[in-house]
């Protein structure tokens, strides 16, 4: 046992080694040293005694020094070899480990008994074979094998299962890919033909186009020479009336009526007229109107006391002697900075709008307000709030006093500037209104909506005098021809379109825009037209005949309006990309003004286009000069 106990504690504590113990020579103990023989092995032959055999003796000496120093390393620095167990500590850790320590207390007061006593045989207390310890490592690995293996198994089984799932998805679409590529080589086939035949179509669309222009053209001659008539007739009627009454008042000596009496009638002739007498022919009386049989004439004689009379139709634009006196620009383009800026609104700023004659804006915004602006300090002077939803558009009456908006409301209000009230409510859209305008006189306004129509508004008798009817789609702004009773509209259905506000027809289409087109405008001038779509395209558009004269590119951000300077050279754009679009018309140049921080939703020049509004949907209007 006690063997067995000193080998134990050898292999535990490592092996012994004999570190290098220098003696000195006045060693106090009279410790007698033996004398060491001289080894033989590393005495030097005669003839080796040269430089050479020296130095390859002391290296071969130095080659085996460091190999027993090799071997004798700190046993810190080795490897520690397992260990192993005891039986007696194999069953005491087996019982600890397995929480059986009553056991564990019996075993340990039985066993050191039998050591005190002597009775146990140490030939019997053997090291526990290393069989054992492998036998239970293994089994450790085998239940975290079948552990992974069960892991294993479930998530080939989900793979499959996500396989299955992946073809199912991948026929089904192998099917509809096939679908669809037939569905799109009939498509080829089908557009193939169709462009075959087109060219056959071309000219019967042409001609049913002259057709529809002629027919146009025809109506509104008919429609102008039906009022002319029917303006006779009233003359007419209203001659005859008068005369009717003098005749009864005193009847005419050259002239005998008949009777009413029928009597009478069979026993006289036919009147005579004497030789004195006047030899006009009285018109005979007129059948009373049949309402029934011509409601167009009906709508028309009905008409309403307050109704307003349309001016003469001169074609005298009134603004040319304005612009004759604006200095001649020559070959100079129009350069603009920024000099100003009004925190107009809490919202986008939907249209700026200048007054006909002071130096005062007007501006509309998304927050139901609108307000006046002195120029160019940009002092507030008036605030007008009765719109139930947000504003579109502001038009000011010629003479200043009074300011039209229109709105998501589907109205359109008149307000006193002066006084920032609403003196007017106007309803008849059936959805949002987009724009509005005043005529010259003063006494119409018309309005566009999103409900396709655009109204003729009478302000004398306060109602609609013409619906204009004609476009697919919305219709996004109207204004009219400066001193003329001509109309122009831009709408969503990428057209625009002239009409003649008297009779409510259309005279004339641009076609041309590839999208929906926001927004067109006159010249000062009159003799052009501007317009601008929803891709950033601008136009220009000769007004006598529907050409298309310049197209200018500023895509694809939105153009929101489009406005003339008064001399009719440049061109000013608001635009989506947060910029000001300048065009000189005659260089074709474009120009940038940056200053906003969102899109430009409106702009508008000065009277004498040395200064230009600019207000944004970041609710800031931008004064330019």
């Amino acid at each position: 046992m006690a063997s067995d106990t000193g080998a134990q504690q050898e292999s535990v504590e490592g092996r012994y080694y004999l570190e290098k113990v220098s003696i000195p020579e006045d060693s106090e103990d009279d410790y007698a040293y033996e004398e060491v023989p001289f080894d033989d092995e590393w005495s030097l032959t005669e003839g080796e005694e040269d430089l050479e055999a020296v130095v390859k003796a002391l290296c071969e000496r130095a080659d085996d020094t460091g190999a027993v120093s090799q071997s004798s390393i700190s046993p810190a620095k080795l490897p520690v070899s397992r260990i192993p167990e005891v039986v007696d500590d194999f069953l005491r850790n087996f019982l600890v480990r397995m929480g059986m320590h009553r056991t564990l207390d019996c075993f340990q007061t039985e066993w050191y008994e039998m050591v005190h006593r002597g009775q146990l045989n140490a030939e019997q207390v053997e090291l526990v074979p290393d069989a054992y310890t492998q036998n239970q490592l293994l089994d450790n690995e085998l239940r975290n094998a079948r552990r992974e293996r069960d892991s294993y198994r479930e998530a080939a089984f989900k793979a499959g299962e996500e396989l299955v799932r992946l073809r199912k998805e991948r026929n089904f679409h192998r099917l509809h890919h096939k679908r669809v590529a037939q569905e799109k080589n009939r498509l080829i086939e089908d557009l193939k033909r169709l462009k075959k035949h087109y060219p056959s179509y071309e000219p019967a669309l042409r001609t049913l186009t002259e057709k529809h222009q002629t027919a146009l053209k025809q109506k509104i001659l008919i429609s102008l020479e039906r009022d002319r008539a029917l303006g006779q007739l009233q003359a007419l009627e209203g001659s005859l009336s008068s005369v009717t009454a003098r005749g009864a008042e005193r009847p005419s000596p050259g002239l005998q009526y008949p009777s009413r009496d029928p009597g009478a009638q069979q026993g006289q002739s036919r009147p005579r007229r004497s030789a004195g007498a006047d030899t006009r022919l009285l018109p005979e009386p007129m059948a009373p109107h049949d309402s029934a049989k011509d409601p167009a004439r009906s709508s028309l004689l009905s008409r309403h006391p307050k109704d307003s009379e349309f001016p003469p139709d001169t074609r005298v634009n009134l603004h040319l002697a304005q612009v004759e006196t604006l200095p001649r620009e020559g070959s100079r383009t129009l350069t603009l900075r920024l000099s100003g800026t009004l925190r107009a609104h809490a919202l986008p700023v939907s249209c700026l709008a200048l007054h006909p004659r002071a130096p005062i804006a007007a501006s509309t915004s998304d927050d139901r307000l609108w307000k006046l602006w002195a120029l160019p300090g940009g002092e507030e002077l008036v605030t007008g709030e009765g719109h139930s939803d947000w504003l579109s558009g502001c038009s000011f009456h010629p003479d200043g006093s009074k300011l039209a908006t229109t709105g998501g409301d589907a109205t359109l209000k008149i307000w006193d500037c002066s006084l920032g009230r609403c003196v007017l409510t106007l309803e008849g859209h059936s959805h949002a209104t987009w724009g509005c305008d005043f005529h010259t006189c003063g006494d119409f306004v018309v309005s566009c909506s999103m409900d396709n129509t655009c109204k003729v508004w009478d302000l004398g008798s306060q109602r609609c005098r013409h619906t204009l009817r004609g476009h697919a789609d919305s219709v996004n702004s109207v204004s009219f021809l400066p001193s003329s009773t001509t109309l122009l509209t831009c709408s969503a259905d990428k057209t625009l379109a002239l009409w003649d506000a008297r009779t409510g027809l259309r005279a004339q289409t641009f076609h041309g825009h590839l999208h929906s087109c926001n927004h067109a405008s006159f010249s000062a001038q009159g003799d052009a037209v501007a317009s601008c779509d929803s891709y950033g395209t601008v136009k220009l558009w000769d007004v006598r005949k529907p050409v298309v004269v310049a197209t200018i590119d500023m895509g694809p951000h939105p153009g929101n309006q489009v406005t003339f300077s008064p001399s009719g050279r440049t061109l000013a754009v608001a635009s989506d990309d947060s910029e000001v679009k300048l065009v000189d018309l005659v260089s074709s140049q474009v120009t940038s003004l940056m200053g906003h921080e969102d899109a430009v939703q409106s702009v508008c020049f000065d009277h004498k286009g040395e200064c230009l509004l600019s207000g944004g949907s970041d609710g800031v209007i931008h004064i330019w000069s």
